[in-house]
């Protein structure tokens, strides 16, 4: 606990000279008494202070002397926001020596130079103790329904103007930075605000990847304000995109602390609220410790979601706390990207015009300089399942407005978390993905039924008896051939013929041992100058012998025997119940000779 203090004699002087307005040669501004080092940003890093006036030396702070109101203090005086990770060692202990007073801020003053210290010196300090800072960024979201939506103000040469866009333009990704800054979970949406002209801060994106917000700042003037909302409550954290990651929630609404979420107490209904929460998809892998451990605390209530919930902090979750959680157990969370794009104007859904659903409107996309090449376009054939990128070009086209996606971006992202405000363009990303066709099917019958056996897994026919094998596929494209392909354990052939009416039959006169083994059909069709095929299950065929009762080449000879005695006892029935003119009994009669013929 603090003890009443007094201000050392050093301090009392200079507060002296500057109320009085005296400039003596080596007085300083109150904001050179602090500076955070080695940190990320100008935000962040180890706190050190001026420890003597006349030598201009730095000390470190040590955190048993340092709490939540000094690290305020520190951080308003050096024109950040609130203080968001307050820990020992956290940027390195450096090499300064220790600051020997206790800081008692009241948490209000203007810098810590007006705060009151102790008088007693501190001789020692523990090994990781010295003062690691994060204050958040001098940033705000306003107008909106929560601290975590609205409209993004950056204060910037002590003023708070709007944020509009330099020539990049900014997408989910740079928006993902600034709700990380406001410690406001993961970016949900980021849209353009028609406003009137007035001055603002303007950002450039790249900027943004590699720096704070306040460090990429720039006077501009804009009609259009950046609009963000966030996640609040919940975040995914060391993930490949947007919606994938490690499960983080907000423990504590008052210090922002940020906990991981056991396994154990998360099941699918969970999962999905929380997609729905991000803005993605359904759910599609839930995983522990898929994305890391982490080193945040663990969440120590279960959820209990009935899956309809919007948001997570909408379910219920029990009142038993968790005092464990096993190793490797820690929520690794991946949902499916929303249906968000989409191949137009081809001949299937995985060929076309490149389209994306940006800020409720669908739009053809335009290709940023440099120019995507094919392992971007492989990017979007993946995300709509289609199979990998066979071609990439550029089409001239009425369309003036678009979405712009830079291909840099998409490497490091989804297509989602890429997408730029409109330019108008005439040139749009047609695309043709590997994953065209449809799966063909193959049937077969024999002349002794003439019914076809689609939904067999094989054909049982007897030797000398013809049979036909059809290949076919549902319309996609005129033309086309197939091949149909036969294999057995001594010998493989191949036969091909056109597609007509998207079929083709095989017909074979007199079925012989050589034609027992599996057969399945393969489609080829070329378009958009690229070849492409597919093949279809294999059917098996086995030939029987009639007149020895015995399957060519088969183990189960004896089964297919007492199947044919079967056949041939209830004909003999049949006869002889209908020549002394009696009712066929139900059990006794003839046998579907298709359920003979097929297994």
């Amino acid at each position: 606990m603090k003890t009443d203090l007094y201000l050392d004699m050093d301090h009392l002087l200079l507060l002296l000279l500057l109320s009085s307005g005296l400039q003596a040669e080596g007085s300083l501004n109150q904001t050179d008494f602090v500076r955070l080092v080695d940190g990320n940003s100008l935000c962040s890093g180890r706190l050190e202070v001026k420890s003597d006036q006349s030598n201009q030396s730095w000390s470190s702070v040590c955190e048993d002397d340092f709490d939540q109101q000094d690290a305020e203090v520190v951080c308003r005086e050096l024109g950040c926001g609130a203080p968001s990770v307050l820990q020992g060692a956290l940027y390195g202990e450096g090499e300064a020596p220790m600051w020997t007073k206790e800081f008692q801020c009241g948490g209000n003053e203007s810098a810590l130079l007006d705060c009151r210290s102790s008088g007693s010196d501190r001789n020692t300090c523990s090994p990781g103790r010295a003062v690691g800072l994060t204050c958040s960024e001098p940033v705000r979201l306003v107008g909106g329904d929560s601290r975590c939506a609205g409209t993004l103000e950056l204060k910037h040469e002590g003023e708070w103007r709007p944020v509009g866009e330099s020539v990049d333009e900014w997408t989910l990704e740079e928006a993902d930075f600034a709700c990380r800054e406001l410690d406001c979970g993961s970016a949900v949406s980021v849209r353009r605000q028609e406003s009137s002209d007035r001055s603002v801060w303007s950002i450039s994106y790249d900027c943004v990847q590699s720096g704070s917000l306040r460090e990429c700042a720039a006077s501009d003037n804009s009609s259009h304000w950046l609009n963000l909302t966030c996640s609040d409550f919940v975040r995914l954290v060391d993930g490949n995109s947007l919606c994938s990651g490690r499960l983080e929630v907000k423990s504590d609404q008052s210090n922002q602390r940020w906990s991981s979420v056991c396994e154990d107490d998360f099941d699918q209904q969970d999962a999905e609220v929380v997609c729905r929460e991000l803005g993605c998809g359904a759910p599609s892998v839930l995983q522990g410790a898929l994305y890391g451990e982490g080193e945040a605390p663990m969440w120590t209530k279960e959820f209990q979601c009935g899956g309809d919930e919007s948001a997570l902090l909408d379910c219920r979750s029990s009142g038993s706390d968790r005092n464990t959680c096993s190793p490797g157990r820690a929520v690794g969370l991946t949902c499916s990207e929303p249906e968000s794009f989409r191949l137009m104007g081809g001949d299937s859904r995985c060929a076309g015009t490149l389209e994306l659903k940006h800020e409720g409107e669908w739009r053809p996309v335009f290709d940023d300089y440099p120019f995507w090449i094919l392992e971007e376009a492989d990017i979007a054939c993946r995300e709509l399942y289609c199979g990998s990128a066979v071609s990439m070009r550029r089409e001239e086209s009425s369309h003036r407005s678009v979405w712009s996606i830079s291909y840099d971006c998409v490497q490091y992202g989804s297509l989602r978390g890429c997408a730029a405000s409109s330019y108008s363009s005439t040139i749009l990303l047609s695309i043709i993905c590997s994953g065209l066709l449809l799966q063909p099917k193959i049937s077969a019958s024999s002349s002794m039924d003439g019914v076809s056996e689609a939904k067999q897994q094989g054909l049982l026919v007897f030797r000398g008896s013809d049979f036909t094998v059809s290949c076919s596929i549902q319309p996609q494209y005129p033309g086309g051939s197939f091949e149909l392909r036969f294999t057995s354990s001594t010998s493989a052939h191949t036969y091909t013929q056109p597609a007509v009416n998207h079929s083709a039959h095989f017909l074979f006169p007199a079925a012989e041992p050589a034609h027992q083994g599996s057969y399945s059909c393969v489609y080829h069709v070329h378009v958009f100058s690229h070849d492409f095929s597919s093949e279809s299950r294999q059917l098996s065929l086995i030939v029987v012998d009639p007149r020895s009762d015995q399957i060519i080449n088969n183990p189960s000879k004896i089964i297919i025997t007492v199947v044919v005695l079967i056949l041939l006892v209830s004909t003999a029935s049949y006869f002889y119940f209908k020549q002394k003119d009696v009712t066929v009994p139900p059990t006794v009669g003839s046998v579907d000779l298709q359920h003979v013929q097929s297994w």
